[in-house]
């Protein structure tokens, strides 16, 4: 592939699918600043992994691999100065969730509990929520399916209890 259609595939599939991107960015991390950051890398890695493509694969199962990955690493750089930002925003999540709605309140309370995971388990829960297979998790995360199905459902139980214990 020359590099105008290099460039043009490259400026298409951001484009189609730019909310992975930024679905992936929110779930590592808290910082507005972090997720421009983390972002920018992961398409720097697209870019820089483009003629690796196979189209054997879904673009969304490439996209999340790559994406997943640079989140992930950029979290391990991070864990400091990201423990410090969550107390802090913890706080002020509670504070401005007084004039929401339950429905809202709740997804902030299950977006906050998914943040607290570990980073497996995140990358997990944002393809199950985004309505993936166990298949495609597994071929995304290079796991089993059958580690998928149980990883899940542990973590589903997991959030429930957390639900549970706010209401008691």
């Amino acid at each position: 592939m020359d590099k105008q259609k290099q460039q043009q595939f490259f400026e298409g599939i951001i484009e189609q699918h730019k909310g992975i991107l930024f679905k992936v960015a929110r779930t590592y991390c808290p910082n507005v600043d972090d997720q421009q950051d983390v972002i920018q890398e992961m398409m720097i890695q697209i870019w820089q992994s483009i003629h690796k493509y196979n189209d054997q694969f879904k673009i969304s199962t490439w996209l999340y691999r790559i994406s997943l990955n640079v989140a992930i690493s950029f979290y391990r750089k991070n864990t400091t100065r990201a423990e410090k930002y969550t107390e802090l925003n913890e706080q002020l999540v509670e504070i401005s969730l007084d004039d929401k709605s339950e429905n809202e309140r709740q997804l902030k309370l299950l977006e906050q509990f998914i943040s607290e995971l570990k980073e497996i388990e995140k990358a997990l829960m944002i393809l199950y929520l985004e309505d993936k297979s166990h298949t495609e998790i597994a071929e995304i995360l290079g796991i089993s399916v059958s580690n998928v199905g149980t990883k899940i459902g542990r973590i589903k139980e997991r959030l429930k209890k957390r639900f549970s214990q706010l209401k008691s």
